[in-house]
């Protein structure tokens, strides 16, 4: 599959650590949302970083509808991967406009210089993160979930084919976790590749067209939420801690969910 971003066999270690990711395949085609499940410590938002071209994997390959990642100059690859994280290391102290006119970089001419189509872009991601209010505020002063919307935003702008995206509900209200997943989602309409990091299963039975869930530095199954959000896929992993029901969707399509529940 060419339109795709895939990565195959990826392995990983963080300097003087274990391996974080094991042996991992994924492939995710253009024009659709996959969600990656697992807990705590399965490697998820590693790979994720590996699939920006963030990480030099000690052995596999990820490649993007048909180039390796690593080998794209740094503006073409901003054209084409947008990486969402949970946080920012460090806030730095500029605007929310700016911040997000930041996300232009692989658009701009040899002279870095904003034209009237990089701020019109600027314009329609604050938009559509549901940030533009926000735009004249310094990042310093937004909450966390306030924050979290303005980097969609900042990827939004980046008008890349595919978005990597890790817990971006985190610190969101319901409202705006429902907001950000239809954004997401009619992104991967519009012909876009997602990939979303998430805890939230249900979030992920709603929109994804595929979950795949990790554990131990691979991925142990992958398919539809019907495939995989059930018991024998999803106890071996995270124990019996869920009961299981099923729902019709808007198109009459059954959905399952997942209830976190005490014994």
């Amino acid at each position: 599959m060419v339109n795709s971003l895939r990565c195959e066999a990826v392995e990983y270690a963080y300097p003087g650590g274990e391996r974080v990711v094991d042996g991992a395949s994924l492939s995710v085609a253009a024009g659709s949302l996959t969600c990656v499940i697992g807990p705590n410590g399965a490697g998820k938002s590693t790979l994720l970083k590996a699939m920006g071209g963030l990480l030099s994997v000690d052995s596999g390959v990820v490649t993007v509808d048909g180039e390796a990642v690593r080998a794209l100059e740094s503006r073409v690859r901003a054209r084409t991967l947008a990486l969402v994280p949970q946080f920012l290391d460090a806030i730095p102290a500029v605007t929310v406009e700016s911040f997000v006119l930041g996300g232009r970089y692989g658009h701009l001419d040899g002279w870095r210089r904003a034209r009237s189509a990089d701020h019109q872009a600027v314009l329609v991601a604050l938009r559509e993160a549901h940030v533009f209010e926000l735009r004249e505020r310094l990042l310093a002063e937004l909450s966390g979930g306030q924050r979290q919307r303005v980097l969609i935003a900042r990827a939004l702008a980046q008008e890349a084919r595919y978005l990597l995206v890790d817990e971006p509900t985190s610190s969101l209200d319901p409202e705006h976790q429902l907001g950000v997943f239809a954004l997401l989602s009619r992104l991967a309409q519009e012909g876009h590749g997602v990939v979303v990091v998430t805890h939230d299963l249900n979030l992920a039975s709603q929109h994804a067209a595929e979950i795949a869930l990790m554990h131990s530095g691979r991925f142990v199954a992958v398919g539809t939420p019907k495939d995989v959000l059930k018991p024998e896929v999803l106890d071996p992993v995270y124990g019996a801690h869920f009961r299981f029901g099923k729902w019709d969707d808007e198109e009459g399509a059954e959905r399952p969910f997942v209830l976190p529940w005490s014994s």
